[in-house]
């Protein structure tokens, strides 16, 4: 695709993968492409870090000279701080995504901030992206003070088990632009779907002109708007 198209939805399921602007309008305070018109893709990694399937990223990363986001559960962290050492080492940047992997719209408020405080205390990073992508807006609006929440443009949908690896790629391929952050999951649930379509993705976009960045905060200048509508992220589509 060239890089100034605006995709077109083809199917509903497109509305989760690739989020309209009207729906981003509504939340305010949240990261979901950096604004940039150089040929620069964001990766994002949710979940991990675990054995092996980490490691095999960073390999397929490295390869091509790529640098991506891990968001990092507070409780794998603890368990294999090896791996999560590496990711840092290698260049690569890390954010919170809980310490036990929390649905925010299934947890009370208290608990949900209290589980990101714990998760902290493994993870250095003022970077966080739900788990699920749902937070209720009064959790929203607490984490806000303390970090920039990101989502996505591109959700690759590697998670899903009912879709082939290809689609999960052609998800990618069809919606990313410059400045684009894409979803994986660093978990064996995932997996297959997810490597095939990182590699392409990889492949795809170096052949492209595009380079791969890290985030970090002071790239994501966020909306300040508070969000004073109380519509659960997501709540009725993942």
């Amino acid at each position: 695709m060239e890089s100034s198209a605006k995709p077109k939805y083809r199917k509903i399921s497109d509305l989760l993968v690739h989020p309209p602007q009207m729906v981003k309008n509504v939340f305010g305070s949240i990261t979901w492409k950096v604004n940039t018109t150089e040929k620069l893709i964001y990766l994002t990694f949710d979940d991990g870090p675990i054995p092996i399937i980490t490691d095999k990223i960073l390999t397929a990363l490295n390869l091509f000279n790529a640098k991506a986001t891990f968001f990092c559960v507070g409780e794998n962290v603890k368990k294999y701080p090896s791996i999560y050492k590496e990711i840092l080492a290698e260049g690569h940047s890390t954010g919170n995504h809980t310490f036990s992997h929390l649905n925010g719209l299934k947890t009370d408020t208290k608990t949900y901030l209290e589980n990101i405080e714990k998760a902290a205390e493994y993870i250095d990073s003022n970077l966080f992206r739900p788990p699920h992508g749902r937070m209720k807006t009064s959790q929203q609006n607490e984490i806000r003070k303390k970090y920039k929440i990101v989502l996505w443009d591109v959700l690759s949908l590697d998670y899903n088990q009912t879709i082939s690896k290809i689609d999960c790629y052609y998800n990618i391929k069809h919606f990313s632009r410059p400045g684009s952050v894409i979803v994986f999951h660093d978990n064996i649930k995932a997996e297959t779907n997810m490597f095939y379509a990182l590699t392409h993705t990889l492949l795809f976009f170096s052949e492209a002109g595009y380079r791969f960045e890290a985030l970090n905060s002071s790239m994501l200048k966020q909306n300040e708007k508070i969000p004073h509508r109380r519509i659960p992220i997501f709540a009725n589509l993942w």
